[in-house]
């Protein structure tokens, strides 16, 4: 378990998308705010660096080519076991909703994304995964 109050900078998050926009505009969120960040195109990327470095949080697309983000995620907590996963989608539909909740994923954002719920809901999930509450650089809230 992480010290309390650990800095965003000790927590890495991955952050999947086949759709460069959407990849880039979740990391113009997250990175500021001090977290390490680390794009994967596709959900076989993905799981390569989940194989392959330490990643304390999923931000997933539902649609990843030829797979989906709660593929990935079954994938990856065979690595890391109990990954806090955050499923980002277009189509939150009731039955993508009632996946999510079966698969543990801590929350779904709907697409378009705003920045203020991304933030809240990053911090919430690495806080509740790690026990300590994740001090973010303070900003000025936009969007």
């Amino acid at each position: 378990m992480m010290a309390l109050d650990a800095e965003a900078q000790d927590f890495s998050v991955l952050i999947a998308d086949d759709e460069p926009s959407s990849r880039e505009t979740l990391r113009g969120i997250v990175e500021p705010l001090g977290f390490r960040t680390i794009l994967a195109p596709s959900g076989e990327h993905a799981i390569d660096i989940v194989r392959s470095m330490s990643i304390h949080l999923a931000l997933l697309d539902l649609n990843l080519g030829r797979m989906s983000g709660l593929d990935v995620l079954r994938m990856a907590r065979q690595v890391v076991a109990g990954l806090p996963a955050i499923l980002v989608t277009a189509d939150a539909t009731v039955k993508v909703m009632r996946d999510a909740q079966r698969e543990d994923v801590y929350s779904v954002i709907p697409k378009p994304v705003t920045r203020s719920v991304v933030i809240y809901t990053v911090t919430r999930a690495l806080a509740q995964r790690y026990g300590a509450p994740v001090n973010p650089p303070l900003q000025p809230p936009v969007g």
